[in-house]
């Protein structure tokens, strides 16, 4: 390892130090968001009130539901035409930021509460289908300030009002049946805004309620405000409670675009691992990069330049006897090396032997040697010519 990249190493693990060192002596900013998980201890979680819920509510059987209602209230519902009833009564408990129930559940609640049970809902907004069956709508104009307070309609419970402002929702409800319903609770400054209600359900009864935050940490740990809580749920009749805990487990959804491979342990252990190849890999790299190697020019093949050049020289010369004998030398010494075949006598024998191996044309092979054998015996007329037809046979035959 070169001394460069020892000294990116030594800077990048003191820059990592640093910010580690740093990072964990710097105090932790306080999670304000509204999860209403009951993991979470941060100040919007229901930690505080899923262990306390018992003793809150003192319930003969405390059941914590972490499906739909419609798929835990329909399998305990007897369809027999005799009985036509279920299998269990009480009161369902629902606390979230927002209406995390789905039109079937709407419904089964509606059918259970027929049947003589409480439904407790406190959540910021309601279903639709709810509020269509109730004949109830809400709006959410009002507006919150330091003053805001919360107090109930039951003089028998207090006329004290409590100063509940952090994570209060602008929902109230602004239409009610009035013969009906009955308002249990209020909120407001100079104006009061029923935010709990009390609706009457064929043989049961629902209750309302839009300010979720009073049951979070941080009102049930802050003054007097867990008092306000406690007030609310001495509505709930005695007997069992269905604490709904569906989405309230794992808190708010994570805005990481790489949830879900967080939440599958060996596709993070997979993502943990490849950051560490890749880690690996830019530090063997960075060992053994070679430099750029610079393009080197093959040498030019200077032998066919040369041949033409001396083979030019001999033309100009006019030394044609020459230029042919040096052509039979070469084709002689050829056929020897490849054909190993004797070229002393250049007969017809040696003509049919030639033709045989290499399986040219074997009026060319005669035609080629007879004018060898004139060439040396001297019997030619030009020169030039036999130069040419000597050369012209070699290239037609041998090329």
């Amino acid at each position: 390892m070169n001394k460069s990249v020892k000294i990116y190493l030594i800077f990048l693990v003191v820059v990592i130090t640093g910010i580690i060192a740093l990072d964990s002596s710097t105090p932790k900013p306080l999670n304000w968001s509204p999860t209403y998980s009951i993991n979470d201890k941060i100040p919007f979680g229901l930690f505080v009130f899923d262990k306390e819920i018992n003793a809150l509510l003192q319930p003969d059987t405390l059941m914590a539901i972490n499906v739909t209602p419609y798929e835990y209230f329909d399998n305990l519902y007897d369809y027999d035409t005799l009985i036509n009833t279920y299998h269990t009564s009480g009161t369902f408990v629902a606390v979230n930021d927002y209406a995390n129930l789905d039109d079937e559940s709407v419904k089964e609640l509606l059918y259970f509460s027929s049947h003589g049970n409480t439904v407790f809902l406190s959540m910021k907004t309601l279903p639709q289908i709810l509020l269509d069956s109730l004949k109830l709508d809400y709006r959410s104009d009002f507006e919150i300030s330091n003053n805001t307070s919360l107090w109930f309609a039951n003089e028998n419970l207090g006329s004290e009002k409590y100063n509940l402002v952090e994570g209060l929702g602008s929902n109230y409800f602004s239409k009610i049946d009035t013969l009906n319903t009955t308002i249990l609770g209020y909120q407001g400054t100079d104006k009061a805004f029923a935010n709990f209600i009390k609706v009457p359900y064929k043989q049961g009864i629902f209750y309302l309620h839009l300010q979720p935050a009073a049951f979070t940490n941080f009102h049930l740990l802050k003054n007097n405000h867990s008092e306000y809580a406690e007030k609310v749920l001495s509505y709930l009749p005695k007997g069992n409670i269905y604490w709904y805990t569906k989405d309230l487990t794992d808190g708010h959804i994570s805005q990481n675009p790489l949830r879900f491979i967080f939440s599958q342990p060996a596709l993070k252990a997979a993502w943990y691992l490849f950051l560490l190849g890749m880690l690996v890999f830019i530090v063997f790299n960075a060992k053994r990069k070679q430099r750029i190697v610079p393009i080197i020019a093959p040498l030019e093949n200077t032998t066919i330049e040369f041949t033409k050049t001396i083979g030019n020289l001999y033309f100009q010369e006019g030394n044609h006897h020459n230029i042919i004998d040096k052509k039979i030398i070469y084709l002689l010494d050829k056929i020897r090396r490849e054909y190993l075949l004797d070229t002393t006598t250049l007969d017809d024998k040696f003509v049919q032997k030639l033709q045989q191996k290499t399986g040219k044309n074997r009026e060319d092979l005669q035609q080629l040697f007879a004018k060898i054998n004139q060439h040396r015996k001297g019997h030619y007329e030009s020169v030039e010519n036999d130069l040419v037809e000597i050369n012209t046979l070699i290239e037609k035959i041998f090329s």
